[in-house]
């Protein structure tokens, strides 16, 4: 049961920045593309009636995590306390600027509510990226399962490391530059025009920063976090994942050259899932490593609740999960197609 929920858990997340990551994508891509407040408020026509919900990902894997691994919620909820909330004020501010820009009667006020919804977008990028790289990474954890980090030290690895260190930011960049042609190519599937041909324009000059930054980490990862290459040695059929990543990042620059778009969208969509499930194979079974000893390490067996616990939550979470794919199908499908301009709303 540990095993199922760490893949449940596991595949919430990615769900979650496969679909909030296009979002926080357009929001960083948001000046870039839309040149006038027009192109803006087409921008955000793209992600309005669904970011929200999509947000929801994120909750529901926050409420997973607790019910499945109360030790992991309780050790680094505590240890990481600063930049999550930081996190959690970006997501306010993001949500602010999304539902209030128009609702400015000034043109200053609109131009405000597009600055905050650029700035928090690409600052929550950098944030998730660099949360992601202190799991990776491992963080200081004591005898008891607990650690405090600073925000950042001497942006060196190593036990005495904060929250910020040159491997996190390194993995931070990553993520702003792959939410960057994510959100690029989610725009340019749902615009049309000049917008559509600058989004896509995007797209390629942000997809030889992913490729390049992604060989970067890969080739560090494996130095900073020896546990990844001890399962790819143990578990050759491993391999699938970080094959999955290379396909399709291939794919997406052959996508975007033809002006396909949606597949590209598609396809970035898999490169996302290629490179959390490669994480999360190469750190099985731990949750959450040790930096200082790995006997230290936080795993699947020692923060998982009791195995009843686990088939009764099971029992709740499919329908739930059955409902909540309902949604999604419906809200998707009723705002398929181009955005236009014309219309009330974001």
């Amino acid at each position: 049961m540990e095993v199922l929920w760490f893949c449940l858990v596991a595949s919430m997340l990615t769900v979650y920045v496969m679909l909030d990551g296009f979002d926080l994508g357009a929001g960083i891509v948001h000046f870039l593309v839309g040149r006038t407040a027009e192109e803006r408020r087409l921008v955000l026509r793209t992600v309005g009636p669904v970011w929200d919900g999509n947000e929801v990902w994120l909750l529901a894997a926050g409420g997973t995590l607790y019910c499945a691994f109360p030790g992991l919620y309780a050790a680094s909820f505590s240890g990481l306390y600063l930049p999550l909330m930081m996190v959690l004020w970006l997501l306010i501010l993001r949500g602010l600027s999304i539902e209030f820009r128009n609702h400015a009667h000034t043109a200053l006020g609109r131009h405000l509510g597009d600055l905050a919804f650029a700035f928090a977008s690409t600052l929550l990028a950098v944030f998730l990226g660099a949360a992601l790289g202190n799991v990776l990474r491992g963080v200081p954890l004591d005898q008891p399962g607990f650690f405090f980090l600073p925000l950042w030290t001497d942006f060196r690895t190593g036990p005495q490391t904060g929250v910020l260190d040159w491997y996190t930011v390194l993995v931070g960049l990553l993520a702003l530059a792959t939410l960057a042609q994510h959100g690029a190519l989610w725009v340019a599937r749902k615009t049309e025009g000049s917008l559509e041909a600058r989004a896509r324009r995007l797209a390629t000059n942000a997809w030889h920063v992913v490729a390049g930054l992604t060989l970067v980490v890969a080739g560090v990862t494996l130095r900073v976090q020896p546990q990844l290459a001890s399962n790819l040695r143990a578990h050759r059929w491993g391999w699938i994942f970080p094959a999955v990543s290379l396909v399709a990042l291939i794919a997406i620059h052959r996508l975007v050259a033809r002006g396909d778009s949606s597949r590209g969208f598609v396809a970035s969509c898999a490169y996302i899932a290629g490179m959390l499930s490669s994480a999360a194979f190469g750190l099985f079974p731990y949750v959450l490593p040790s930096n200082r000893d790995p006997r230290l390490g936080l795993t699947l067996w020692n923060t998982a609740t009791a195995s009843h616990g686990l088939r009764v939550a099971l029992a709740w979470w499919i329908p739930g999960m059955v409902l909540v794919l309902g949604y999604f199908l419906f809200a998707y499908r009723q705002f398929r197609g181009k955005v236009q301009a014309e219309g009330e709303g974001y």
